[in-house]
């Protein structure tokens, strides 16, 4: 079956999308910071201002849709984008201090196809986790760049009639005491299935399948470990049909997220809460029983995905594309947009 794709929910009215009745509602506040207005967002105890922008790519490197966001444990920040048709430079991996500020820039290869991006500590060293759209394929690097492994479509799954049929989007870690856990891949823009490697990269099984029905997935476009409860449950973006879905760890149907959610992208936790970016202009905060918490900077319904940066609302999102928690529980959003945007979320 065919997902819902990113291009087709841009190709549809505007009008056909309405904020779902009894979402809360947050409004955006101004304060002075710098001798400049900064919105922030939010309310109560979730309150961030909104720096857009706060990272930029380097002279002559140009952001593509910028579609994911790691930090390692020197805090140094990683970008994946698919670069700009204009862009002189061809680093579709940016990397940036803490601070903010411009270290270097790689993963060349990546043009064009860089999607989910995700970071594991295995052992004594720590791997990036890269899904590439183009290619259609995962690869294992070192935080250089250099390539441990890399996998296209698992051909021994049985359940693809060529590699066209496969597109993964986004991987989730299976914990483990030394770090070397399985690892979860979404085939998000490829046929909607689940599978499951060996931390080396060796195929286990087809984990889900897709479908509308309980325990089948539309577009699972990211996946995550949620462990707040204090056990393992693999909880999937089932994009494609409109809501968050939940699964043991083999695979079986625990229950759906769907108050709240519209077009879920990936997930975060920190701190008992989960972070839902959200290609429908918001970001989302969820408790512990998932709850909505807090809704950030929703733009709905947004028309902006391709135009210029002048005409992007300030505290306003356009695509949220994926988030992350910083070490200093800032949140840090990339977005799907043509010229890129990468938003601080400052907690204040």
């Amino acid at each position: 079956m065919q997902p819902i794709s990113r291009r087709s929910f841009v190709g549809l009215s505007a009008a056909a999308y309405t904020v779902a009745a009894g979402w809360p509602m947050f409004s955006v506040h101004a304060r002075g910071k710098s001798g400049l207005d900064a919105p922030v967002l939010g309310e109560g105890k979730h309150k961030y201002e909104c720096v857009h922008d706060w990272l930029t790519p380097p002279e002559g490197l140009m952001w593509g849709d910028t579609h994911g966001l790691a930090q390692d444990s020197a805090g140094r920040i990683y970008v994946a984008h698919t670069v700009n048709g204009q862009s002189t430079k061809p680093h579709a991996v940016v990397v940036f201090g803490p601070d903010g500020k411009f270290l270097e820039a790689w993963g060349d290869t990546f043009r064009g196809g860089a999607h989910g991006l995700d970071l594991r500590k295995e052992g004594d060293q720590e791997f990036l986790y890269h899904c590439d759209t183009q290619r259609r394929m995962v690869v294992k690097t070192d935080l250089k760049g250099e390539v441990v492994w890399q996998r296209e479509y698992p051909k021994e799954a049985g359940v693809y009639e060529s590699a066209a049929k496969y597109c993964p989007t986004n991987v989730a870690f299976v914990p483990a005491t030394d770090g070397k856990g399985d690892l979860l891949v979404g085939d998000g823009y490829g046929s909607s299935f689940v599978h499951r490697y060996t931390c080396d990269g060796k195929f286990v099984k087809v984990l889900i399948k897709p479908g509308k029905e309980k325990g089948q997935v539309s577009c699972p476009h990211g996946l995550w470990v949620d462990e707040r409860d204090g056990t393992q449950r693999l909880v999937v973006a089932d994009r494609g049909n409109r809501r968050i879905q939940y699964f043991t760890m083999d695979g079986e149907h625990t229950g759906f997220v769907a108050g709240g959610i519209r077009m879920p992208c990936h997930f975060k936790t920190r701190d008992g809460m989960l972070l839902v970016p959200d290609l429908e202009s918001v970001v989302t905060l969820l408790d512990k029983d998932n709850k909505v918490i807090v809704h950030l900077g929703d733009g709905h319904p947004s028309a902006l995905r391709g135009q210029p940066r002048e005409k992007f609302i300030s505290g306003k999102f356009i695509h949220p594309h994926t988030a992350i928690f910083l070490a200093t529980g800032d949140i840090l959003v990339a977005e799907w947009v043509p010229i890129g945007r990468v938003t601080l979320l400052r907690r204040v």
